[in-house]
């Protein structure tokens, strides 16, 4: 099977060389998070993934539209707030980067609240899939009359839409039921966490019994940290200093200050570093040290090139087709990961054609 590979541009001021002490150069920057997405393009990633966030870094639609014809083959990975904009502007946006990108855009969507806006998981989750609904039909280039619990819409789609005529990929993740839901009803590729292969398992089991339900199907994907170095006693030890100036306090607060602190799938990444062992470990190469100083995505893949390789091949084997990987600092990985591991994978793009959103 092929599987897509991609890197992660820390456009939310999420660099370090110890976690959780700030380097000025490591900042999120245009020079900075430019220099890690044209790193991942020249070593052959097939994707990489642009964060957002209100509070922290960069704009990411601006860095995209920015960095799109500097970058030769690699797609972008934009993640979407969808709570934040309407959805004329969000299509016309999202068709226009895609436009630039001749054709390489990919979408996150994060079902995210206005800034200010309190709005339970529930209600959100079920307008971000309309909002996923009405995305599709306009970047399938359909036009819309619609009156739905959050939003009321009739437009044509954009004059000018993606260079295919059809809506990018849809990645999205949650562990939420209502997200769970809200994945099975508009997601093509249903995005986790870190966790053990038998979670993965068992997780993806639960999504398909639900994408089914509606007539759909998802693939899927695995976000996470890797560490790798040319033995495993190296790459124990490079996880270790990554944490070895960070404090409880000074950990807890950065965790705080993320817009999904008290998400189901946050819930998740705390409870494998309850279970892990005195050095962090919930399985051999796999550490939960990272979510000591991170919110989402708090574990990462240790080890040498091989047992990294074969941690990835077990988790292809267990149903994932799409990995987002990164490490800190972030283009030292993305250069280490290139070098060790990527040859060894069968890789390339994800095609397939994607199923109708359901709404309702």
């Amino acid at each position: 099977m092929t599987v897509e590979i991609s890197w992660f541009s820390a456009l939310c001021d999420d660099d370090y060389e110890f976690l959780g002490h700030p380097d000025e150069a490591l900042l999120s920057s245009w020079p900075h998070c430019r220099n890690i997405v044209l790193a991942a393009d020249r070593y052959g990633y097939d994707n990489v993934l642009l964060p957002s966030g209100y509070a922290l870094g960069i704009d990411n639609t601006a860095f995209a539209a920015a960095i799109a014809p500097l970058a030769n083959h690699i797609r972008l990975l934009l993640a979407v707030r969808c709570g934040e904009l309407i959805v004329p502007q969000l299509a016309r946006q999202l068709a226009t980067v895609d436009q630039i990108l001749e054709g390489r855009l990919t979408v996150n969507i994060i079902s995210s609240e206005m800034p200010g806006e309190s709005l339970d998981s529930e209600p959100r989750y079920r307008r971000s899939t309309e909002i996923m609904y009405l995305l599709r039909e306009l970047l399938d280039g359909r036009a819309v009359d619609f009156r739905g619990d959050f939003v009321d819409l009739t437009i044509e789609p954009p004059r000018i839409g993606t260079v295919s005529g059809r809506s990018p990929l849809f990645y999205f993740g949650g562990l939420s039921p209502a997200a769970k839901d809200c994945a099975a009803a508009g997601a093509d590729v249903f995005l986790m966490w870190p966790d053990t292969t038998a979670a993965v398992t068992e997780v993806r089991a639960d999504m398909d019994e639900r994408a089914a339900a509606k007539g759909r199907t998802l693939r899927y994907g695995w976000r996470s940290h890797v560490i790798v170095r040319e033995s495993e006693d190296e790459a124990r030890a490079a996880a270790a200093r990554l944490l070895s100036k960070l404090d409880d306090d000074m950990g807890r607060a950065i965790r705080q200050r993320s817009l999904d602190s008290s998400s189901a799938g946050v819930a998740r990444q705390a409870e494998l570093r309850e279970s892990a062992d005195d050095e962090g470990y919930v399985e051999r190469h796999l550490w939960t040290g990272v979510g000591r100083a991170r919110s989402g995505a708090g574990a990462a893949i240790v080890g040498d090139p091989d047992q990294v390789l074969a941690k990835l091949t077990e988790l292809e084997a267990a149903g994932v087709e799409a990995f987002i990987l990164s490490g800190y600092p972030h283009l030292a990985e993305c250069d280490l990961f290139a070098r060790y591991v990527l040859p060894g994978l069968d890789h390339g793009r994800l095609e397939f054609e994607p199923d109708p959103v359901v709404v309702g």
